[in-house]
């Protein structure tokens, strides 16, 4: 009861929101940040994958969608699904390598293998090089105009409250149930008879379609896509951000999102680069105190104390 009360709290602030003064364009990379959050919280969280390589799902995704809505003139919705076709094509291959490996060389073959689709995006044409693609229009949805930044932030929103209960259902779904199962002890599950790698291939895949999405309204929502989406620099970020507020809980890489791009947004302009060099400070502090992250610590607490109560 008392978190359906938190969710419907923290909808309600989410609607209302451009209604407070805050600047919609922000808590619309908000929202994206915190959607690639939990599609990376899926892989690392809930399957115990680390991928060093996930801004490759996130960029390239963002690049699709943003030629051919610039220059083919496609219509919002198809190129946003073309996106994230690209960013599951993707997961498909770069996850058939990696699955095969565990730990450190999984990691390394996903750090690779993006590293391998920056250069491409480096080189290719149609992204732009290293002057990437601009003055992407927004288009439309179903009749609906999303020039209004208003209107678009309400699409944005609804984008990420769909893959965050679909992502609530696939966790608790019995395939959910065997991820958690790998992710606990893995040699136990192959055991029991599952296919683990099958299960990992599909969690990657769904991680990085997922992923994929939020890169595609990013780019929609700034106007312009760059290196900066595919490169290593995004990856580390979004590893930061769940580790930050949570890994392995449903609302930490939300949390984590929100103070790392309220960070980048706000101090910016205050302390220019050194912004980065704070961010790790926090995070340095975090793992020494929080090492379960913001979300996860205060669930410990919670659950020890009533379990002192009982």
């Amino acid at each position: 009861m008392r978190l359906r009360a938190a969710y419907g709290v923290l909808v309600l602030l989410a609607l209302t929101a451009p209604f407070l003064g805050l600047y919609p364009v922000f808590l619309m990379k908000l929202w994206c940040f915190a959607m690639f959050a939990c599609a990376f919280n899926l892989l690392l969280g809930f399957t115990k994958m680390l991928s060093f390589g996930h801004a490759a799902y996130f960029g390239s995704s963002a690049y699709v969608t943003g030629w051919l809505v610039a220059v083919h003139a496609w219509h919002t919705l198809e190129a946003v699904l073309a996106g994230v076709a690209v960013a599951l094509l993707l997961g498909v291959v770069i996850g058939a390598l990696a699955v095969r490996r565990q730990g450190i060389y999984f990691a390394m073959i996903t750090l690779a293998l993006s590293q391998l689709v920056f250069f491409v995006c480096l080189q290719a044409e149609f992204t732009g090089g290293e002057n990437g693609l601009q003055s992407i229009p927004r288009g439309s949805v179903l009749g609906l105009g999303l020039g209004e930044d208003r209107t678009m932030y309400y699409f944005v929103f609804a984008c990420f409250a769909a893959m965050y209960v679909l992502i609530l259902r696939i966790v608790h779904s019995p395939f959910g149930q065997v991820l958690k199962a790998i992710r606990a002890n893995e040699p136990r599950a192959v055991s029991l008879g599952y296919k683990v790698n099958r299960y990992k291939l599909l969690a990657f895949v769904l991680s990085a379609g997922i992923a994929g999405l939020a890169g595609s309204l990013k780019a929609l929502v700034l106007g312009f896509v760059t290196l900066t989406d595919v490169s290593q620099a995004t990856s580390g970020e979004v590893i930061l951000m769940t580790l930050l507020g949570g890994s392995g809980t449903f609302l930490g890489p939300v949390v984590g999102a929100v103070v790392v791009v309220t960070l980048q947004e706000y101090l910016s302009d205050l302390v220019g680069s050194w912004v980065t060099v704070i961010i790790g400070a926090i995070f340095v502090i975090c793992v020494m105190t929080f090492r379960l992250g913001f979300v996860g610590e205060i669930q410990r607490r919670f659950a020890a104390t009533r379990a002192s109560i009982e």
